[in-house]
């Protein structure tokens, strides 16, 4: 569901977006009046070729029927799916996923450096608005190589954002380097500091420090992969995060179907979470509203 099917005309949401950016702390917003967008989830069947390389794969399927149906029992209007990092550069699965939904939903795909520009051109009539660098386990990339700098000009040139995973340490010396090329950047899972050290790891306070560069978004999302006690982390982090990066720069997720914590996790924990987290309900709207305009519903 859009926020026209919602009964908003597109000056009433940047209107209301506008007005509730102003707002103060305490007033109470219905999350009705504006689009609540998921802005991380994953979708799969066992039946899809895996990477070559990959450090995890599934043994379950994540449909995209299941996952609408998270999203219609959670209230929620709009989702995007990312592309996992364990089915590579093939986005078929997710592209075919996007058509299906009629604009409801957006993607975050995996690309090769040497993808071609009509095939970046085909993800975006599809509906995707940004490449995803898994950086977990792997190299750092050399974002001054040749092959780096044509795929960011090809992403800049498009719109699009880069989703980056990666500690937070790393995240302080890459997320520079991504804005000198003009990209949009955005980092998931609360940028990832070390779990030892939480809100107190240098790299997360440099993480902190880039929020004035008003280039960059953090998703608030899957506090799971950020320790055992990844509650309390993110009950810590977010104050300093809506502090350095304003609401409009959060962005939650619900990281469904939770991979490899599939055990403990559901999508309802997740989102009744959200609500402990953000206790204020403007606040709140905001933040799952924020989405709208960069990744272009």
């Amino acid at each position: 569901m859009t926020f026209v099917q919602r009964g908003l005309t597109r000056r009433q949401f940047s209107v209301g977006l506008a007005s509730l950016a102003t707002a103060t702390a305490t007033r109470a917003m219905s999350e009705t009046a504006l689009p609540t967008i998921d802005t991380h989830a994953h979708v799969f069947h066992r039946g899809l070729k895996l990477a070559p390389g990959r450090r995890y794969a599934p043994d379950y399927d994540a449909p995209l029927s299941l996952y609408l149906e998270q999203l219609d029992h959670n209230g929620m209007s709009n989702g995007v799916l990312v592309q996992p990092s364990f089915l590579g550069t093939d986005n078929s699965y997710l592209v075919e996923c996007l058509k299906q939904t009629s604009g409801r939903l957006r993607g975050i795909a995996v690309v090769d450096l040497a993808v071609s520009a009509d095939e970046l051109r085909a993800l975006d009539r599809a509906g995707v608005v940004g490449i995803r660098l898994n950086l977990v386990g792997q190299p750092l990339p050399d974002l001054t190589a040749a092959e780096w700098k044509m795929l960011l000009a090809q992403v800049k040139a498009m719109g699009w954002q880069v989703e980056i995973q990666r500690n937070a340490s790393d995240l302080a010396v890459l997320a520079p380097q991504l804005i000198d090329h003009g990209v949009t950047v955005v980092f998931d899972h609360y940028a990832l500091p070390d779990p030892k050290l939480g809100v107190a790891d240098p790299g997360f306070r440099s993480v902190l420090k880039l929020g004035a560069t008003k280039k960059i978004w953090v998703k608030i999302s899957a506090p799971y992969r950020n320790g055992a006690a990844g509650e309390n982390f993110a009950k810590e982090a977010y104050p300093l995060l809506r502090n350095a990066y304003g609401l409009d720069r959060l962005l939650w997720g619900s990281d469904w179907p939770h991979t490899q914590f599939e055990a403990a996790q559901t999508y309802e924990k997740n989102r009744q979470f959200l609500d402990v987290l953000i206790a204020d309900p403007g606040e709140r709207t905001l933040v799952l509203a924020s989405p709208y305009q960069l990744f272009r519903f």
